[in-house]
C-alpha cells in the first residue's frame, strides 16, 4: 500500500521505477538482450536494475527513451516552472521596460 512513508523512502522509489520499466519491457515482449542491445546499456546493468534496481540516470534515461517511457520523466519539468503566489505578484506588479523600442 503506497503511503507518504514509501514515497519519501528512496530505495521504495527504485523498487517502483525498476517495477515499472521491467513491467513495459515484458509488455511489449522485448528480452533483456534485446533491450541492452537497442539502449546501449549494458546486459549486467540492465539485470542489476531489474533485480536490485540500481542504475546510473544516464542509463536510467536511455531506457525510458528506448521503451518509450519518457513522459515518465516528464513531469519534473514542471517542478521548475512553480512559483509562490507572491512571485507572481510581483512579476504582475513590475511593469518597468525591459529594452528599448527601435525608432
Amino acid at each position: 500500500m503506497d503511503n507518504i512513508l514509501n514515497i519519501k523512502n528512496p530505495k521504495y522509489l527504485a523498487d517502483l521505477i525498476s517495477e515499472q520499466f521491467k513491467s513495459q519491457r515484458l509488455k511489449q515482449n522485448i528480452t533483456q538482450a534485446e533491450l541492452a542491445e537497442k539502449s546501449g546499456v549494458s546486459l549486467g546493468s540492465l539485470k542489476r536494475f531489474e533485480n536490485k534496481a540500481e542504475i546510473s540516470l544516464k542509463h536510467l534515461l536511455q531506457l525510458a527513451v528506448s521503451l518509450d517511457l519518457a513522459e515518465f520523466f516528464y513531469d519534473i519539468k514542471s517542478y521548475s516552472q512553480e512559483q509562490s503566489i507572491d512571485d507572481v505578484m510581483e512579476l504582475k506588479q513590475d511593469k518597468s521596460r525591459k529594452r528599448a523600442s527601435k525608432k
